[in-house]
């Protein structure tokens, strides 16, 4: 009996999967397996910019529309406007927000802490930690606060543990700013010795690290004295300091 051979998943390059990756982020209860599927089965050959920019709306229509039992694809669940959108992001037209300004060269600023900003818009902190687009990477210390790196996080969604895909993609940051995040995803940013803080809304960066340089300047609380070196004995006695000035 002849075994029978499955496809082999199509090469795809890395600028492919970001678009792949932010399509299906556009189209409603549509993981990024399922639409690198359908389009794997209307592009023979790498997946490339080229290639992606052949999909057209009725090639999603059609995929989704056989997904869901409609072969015209005229009365599936998925709304148009998102697969216009969808569309346009394999295209590569949709225009991405300005993105600020790094400084790489100050990566090894003496005295300094690296923090991770989980952002989707500018220097904002608005993000929950599994769906974020991105990660803008500060390194801090008392005195200056310098945007040094930012990584697109894009890639997690490909990644057959998006959690922990995106613990290692900030594993050189001591702390991690986030709209939200997960009891199990928290867990494995702890687990990667990252002290994760949750904001209640969106806020500037730069508001809530300019706060967290005062308080390393002044009165770092253990786990912050922690990372910045200071003995156990002396991380005791700002804790203590903290507790007094609570009771005040």
């Amino acid at each position: 009996m002849e075994a029978v051979q499955t496809p082999a998943a199509p090469a795809i390059s890395r600028e492919a999967a970001l678009r792949i990756a932010m399509a299906a982020r556009a189209l409603p209860d549509t993981s990024v397996g399922q639409l690198l599927e359908i389009i794997g089965r209307r592009v023979e050959g790498e997946l490339n910019e080229d290639s992606l920019a052949t999909i057209t709306v009725t090639d999603l229509k059609t995929g989704f529309g056989s997904a869901d039992g409609e072969e015209d694809g005229e009365d599936i669940s998925m709304g148009l406007p998102a697969i216009k959108e969808a569309v346009r992001i394999l295209w590569g037209e949709l225009d991405s927000d300005e993105l600020p300004k790094t400084h790489p060269e100050l990566a090894q600023m003496p005295g300094s802490i690296r923090v991770a900003v989980a952002s989707n818009q500018g220097e904002t902190i608005n993000g929950h930690f599994g769906s974020c687009l991105r990660y803008l990477v500060y390194q801090l210390s008392p005195t200056d606060c310098q945007l040094v790196d930012i990584r697109s996080a894009i890639e997690a969604d490909l990644s057959d543990d998006r959690n922990a895909f995106r613990s290692n993609l900030i594993g050189d940051c001591d702390v991690l700013y986030v709209q939200s995040i997960g009891g199990p995803a928290a867990a494995k940013v702890v687990r990667a010795g990252i002290y994760p803080i949750k904001v209640k809304q969106a806020v500037e960066a730069s508001e809530e690290l300019t706060r967290l340089r005062r308080v390393m300047e002044n009165s770092p609380p253990p786990w912050l004295a922690k990372i910045l070196g200071v003995d156990a004995a002396d991380r005791t006695r700002y804790g203590q300091a903290d507790e007094d000035e609570g009771e005040e």
